[in-house]
């Protein structure tokens, strides 16, 4: 993309924290864990220099992607940080902070991290968005896109002229070599429906959560196969619901085709199996119970 640099600026590999710069505006997409998050700063700092970073994108409210946020403003207070309404009415409530605060210490302590300054109470949004609101960044205008499915408050950011979606964890997870991860916690026709929104976007590039971008022919088959992966695990989770697996069978099966390589990497065991166990239970009540 012409005059648009994108950094990946993790620091652990399952921190989503991307930055964008087009040389007079720099953006942070998503931030990473609070424990990473003073060193998610440095990295921008080394390619911004006595630059200030003026905007923080936000997707959703998961620790992972958010907390992050409160250690980065420490560095550049002004920048403006950008939710939906929704994720902004739940950073609101202490008990989300808290729930946020002990995963992201849960994860710290398993990364054989040792104490860092709680800033959870220091997160805020400055610009809450709803679907279709402009976000005006310099030269960078954005569209809000309400994508909800991983989450009820999740949302992604598109940009016209650059023809790039910052996508969202509904689309699902890339999983770096070709295949997409349903990840989907709240809805799957929901999550089917945002993925149908963003394939009529026709974005030739996507910004993806914890990996980075993908451009052309692979953009759009990102979406594609993460639709097709989404209805392919409902279809196959109901059909051994109704075979009468058990949870843990199930959950035991998703774990084996899908925890390997890259995604072990970027996925805690702890949270994938937390998460399945979320999607599973979800499924059963949307497909099975409510269409009795």
């Amino acid at each position: 993309m012409e005059n648009l640099r994108i950094w990946d600026v993790r620091v652990h590999k399952a921190d989503s924290a991307f930055l964008l710069d087009d040389g007079q505006t720099a953006i942070l997409y998503d931030s990473g864990f609070g424990f990473t998050g003073d060193r998610v700063a440095e990295k921008i700092r080394k390619h911004l220099g006595e630059r200030k970073l003026d905007y923080i994108l936000l997707t959703h409210s998961h620790y992972d992607h958010a907390l992050g946020a409160a250690y980065v403003l420490r560095h550049w207070p002004a920048a403006k940080v950008v939710a939906g309404e929704y994720a902004t009415r739940i950073f609101a409530k202490p008990t989300a902070k808290a729930l946020m605060r002990k995963l992201d210490r849960a994860f710290a302590d398993t990364c054989g991290e040792g104490a860092y300054e709680d800033r959870a109470d220091h997160l805020r949004v400055d610009i809450p968005v709803k679907d279709g609101d402009v976000i005006r960044a310099g030269n960078l205008e954005f569209v809000a896109v309400e994508l909800p499915g991983h989450t009820k408050c999740s949302v992604g950011y598109f940009c016209r002229e650059k023809n790039l979606l910052l996508a969202c964890e509904t689309l699902g997870v890339y999983d770096g070599a070709g295949d997409v991860v349903p990840s989907y916690l709240v809805g799957c026709q929901m999550t089917l429906d945002s993925i149908d929104k963003a394939l009529a976007l026709k974005p030739q590039n996507i910004l993806t959560p914890h990996f980075g971008l993908l451009t052309g022919e692979a953009a759009q088959s990102y979406l594609q196969r993460g639709r097709a992966r989404a209805l392919q695990t409902a279809e196959e989770t109901v059909a051994a619901l109704r075979a009468g697996q058990t949870k843990q069978q199930i959950a035991e099966a998703i774990e084996k085709r899908i925890w390997h390589g890259y995604m072990k990497e970027i996925y805690p065991l702890d949270a994938m199996r937390l998460n399945t166990g979320i999607m599973i239970d979800m499924l059963q009540r949307e497909l099975m119970e409510e269409r009795q």
